[in-house]
């Protein structure tokens, strides 16, 4: 049986290939008409030198000068000489365009509006070809706004089991998708959007992780914990999660949900509003101290607005931790752009 491999590229694109035990990365990738990287062909350039973020594979015969003892380790490899053993993602040092490739284009029928609030309404959609939609829990499209030349990108709020997809969008005034889906959107609309995207995604957990969800920045993060749920991690996950008000707060039950069906999973919410109904009030950063960060034991990994973004990197730099792993995305809520993918950042 083939494993599935997921190839990121620098520019965020991704794109999905089937590879079966006895072939390696770099054919699958050819057979997809997909040019990663490549030289040698036999282990002695370093050329297609990628990073594995998951999976396990048989790294196959190199040379230390195309490819370390150390850069092994720390999950550097081959795609001309790895056999995959199980299901992989691959970090590759290409652009998409450099590979030949680009993001995939899907369409979809508009299956339910749900208007959480004022503030938030989620969409949820049936996607024709949906067996050939693959993602990675954390990743966004750009979805094509009906009735106008305009697009947006929102994150998957769906875990990438689901037969259906579903996306959170904060309304904002004068938005072209707020506006759309406010005033014009019906069920059985046709949608049209390209993707996956983005290099904020979830990576195997192999030590405790603590997610920071600022407003709708709470949608790729209910994407990994669909993924936690039908996964479940051998460290403990801690979600942090602030709002402004408290129309803005979504999903509570469905986090609830999640710390009964994952194990060492618990969480957290504030409102910054003084005059709210939650226990408690102020920012994320209030509920952050060293220990939350296990220390710098802990992978971090964050989505809100930039402001948000940005206090809760200046709070981890006061506190003196450099978190094990740290990978963040900005939004910006807009009638330009709603949503911004921020390169990932790892701790060396």
């Amino acid at each position: 049986m083939p494993f599935q491999v997921a190839l990121n590229f620098e520019d965020g694109i991704t794109r999905f290939i089937e590879c079966r035990p006895e072939e390696t990365v770099a054919e699958a990738a050819y057979k997809a008409r997909i040019n990663i990287p490549l030289d040698c062909r036999d282990g002695a350039c370093g050329t297609c030198k990628s990073r594995c973020e998951s999976g396990s594979y048989d790294g196959g015969d190199y040379i230390d000068e195309a490819l370390s003892e150390d850069e092994a380790r720390h999950g550097y490899c081959l795609p001309c000489q790895m056999t995959p053993h199980s299901d992989l993602v691959l970090r590759i040092p290409s652009t998409s365009a450099a590979a030949k490739t680009g993001a995939a284009a899907h369409t979809a029928q508009l299956a339910a509006i749900r208007r959480h609030s004022a503030t938030t309404v989620e969409f949820t959609l049936d996607v024709d070809d949906r067996d050939g939609l693959d993602f990675l829990p954390g990743q966004y499209v750009n979805v094509a706004v009906p009735g106008t030349a305009k697009s947006r990108s929102y994150s998957f709020s769906s875990g990438p089991h689901r037969r259906q997809v579903s996306f959170l969008v904060r309304i904002v005034e004068g938005g072209a998708m707020s506006g759309y889906l406010s005033e014009r959107a019906r069920v059985g609309d046709r949608i049209e959007f390209t993707g996956p995207m983005g290099s904020f995604y979830l990576r195997e957990l192999t030590r405790p992780a603590l997610l920071l969800a600022g407003g709708t920045g709470l949608a790729p993060l209910l994407s990994m914990l669909d993924r936690l749920a039908r996964q479940p991690p051998a460290h403990p996950v801690h979600l942090l999660y602030g709002v402004t008000s408290d129309q803005d707060l979504v999903h509570l039950d469905t986090l609830d949900d999640h710390a009964e069906a994952i194990p060492g999973f618990t969480f957290d919410h504030c409102v910054a509003d003084p005059s709210s109904n939650a226990r408690t009030k102020g920012f994320v950063t209030n509920l952050m101290d060293a220990g939350t960060l296990h220390h710098g034991g802990a992978d971090v990994y964050l989505c809100g607005p930039p402001a948000m973004v940005e206090a809760v990197r200046g709070h981890i730099a006061t506190l003196g931790v450099t978190p094990a792993g740290f990978h963040y995305e900005k939004f910006t809520p807009a009638t330009t752009v709603v949503h911004k993918a921020s390169p990932s950042a790892e701790a060396a």
